[in-house]
């Protein structure tokens, strides 16, 4: 048995985007369509995803909606928001093809987990992955992926390879949902549980994230007990975990980057108990200017508590971790370390 349909009566608890569905539906086929047609791709999935699951909205609700947004719409009936209202209305105006796509996100996120597994999966790994499989399977693949990922996966191709995978990409169109499964298919059989079994697992991960936020001296002591009953797992925890230490082996521009991220005063006290010669590390990379004016809020303070330094750096720490998720820096794998260079 289904779950119940939901009702909405409450103006307040709507979204942006489920009030811009609700206008839509109110608008019937026809002219929604049309309306529909003049946003751009990824304005159509979010519309279309609310539409789908807005459920039943009270006439009530949709007259105080038109009427905040236009007074001719003031008298405009309840709307239903459904899987196949959604469906019609996209096959107006889009390929067959594309609508099947679009729909089949909706309604699952199965392939949209798979590629966002792809997007974490280590550049060379994928890589070498990618440089056997067919150039068109390759250019399907990286097409899915988040651009930032696929750049760093792009340049570690053989050049010959690269070239064939690019020329691929840049003509594709639009990919046929069956396509689209049966390469996933494949990832999910092939590839990605070859490299579970190679590259850990979630849970190690999860842990190394944790302990990024654990204080030195309690983190220190979790290693020594773990060490005696887990000494494979926790050497790999540690090998995932990225630390202030690990700030030492960024580029200057990606250093400086984090720097203007962080605030002053949390960077000072971070430093300020650091070892000399990672504060002098962070000093080079600044102008004069602003070296002069950091040194001199370090001098200045009076003596810290370790744990105010610990939490100072765990916070720079952070925003170097968020700046490398949305591609802002680049962090580089341990193995990387020595190559670095200022």
């Amino acid at each position: 048995m289904g779950s119940p349909i939901k009702i909405r009566e409450n103006y307040k608890s709507l979204t942006g985007i489920e009030k811009s569905a609700v206008i839509f539906l109110a608008l019937g086929e026809e002219r929604g369509s049309r309306l529909m047609e003049r946003l751009d791709e990824d304005e159509i999935r979010l519309v279309s995803r609310a539409m789908a699951t807005l459920g039943n909205v009270t006439s009530n609700l949709v007259e105080t909606l038109m009427r905040i947004f236009t007074e001719r719409f003031a008298n405009a009936g309840s709307v239903v928001g459904s899987y196949d209202s959604t469906e019609r209305m996209l096959n107006r105006f889009l390929p067959a093809d594309r609508v099947t796509e679009i729909m089949g996100e909706i309604r699952g996120p199965a392939g949209r987990t798979m590629w966002e597994k792809m997007s974490n999966v280590n550049e060379g790994v994928l890589a070498s992955y990618l440089a056997g499989e067919y150039p068109q399977t390759a250019a399907v693949i990286l097409s899915k992926m988040r651009a930032d990922h696929a750049a760093k996966v792009l340049v570690l191709l053989p050049p010959v390879i690269r070239t064939e995978v690019i020329e691929r990409m840049i003509q594709i169109e639009s990919v046929q949902r069956e396509v689209l499964l049966d390469i996933e298919s494949i990832l999910h059989n092939e590839f990605m549980a070859n490299y579970a079994r190679t590259h850990g697992n979630d849970s190690l991960e999860r842990m190394a994230d944790i302990f990024n936020r654990i204080d030195r001296e309690t983190l220190t002591e979790i290693f020594d007990d773990l060490e005696t009953v887990m000494p494979e797992p926790t050497q790999r925890i540690k090998q995932l975990m990225f630390t202030f230490e690990d700030l030492m082996r960024l580029d200057r521009v990606s250093l400086q980057a984090v720097i203007r991220r962080c605030d002053t005063g949390q960077l000072a006290i971070a430093l300020k108990g650091a070892p000399a010669a990672q504060r002098d590390h962070f000093l080079s990379v600044l102008s004069e200017r602003a070296r002069l004016i950091l040194l001199d809020e370090i001098e200045n303070m009076g003596p810290l508590r370790m744990r105010d330094v610990n939490d100072a750096q765990a916070e720079i720490v952070r925003v170097a971790k968020a700046m490398a998720e949305d591609g802002t820096i680049i962090i580089p794998q341990s193995d990387d370390a020595d190559t670095v260079v200022y």
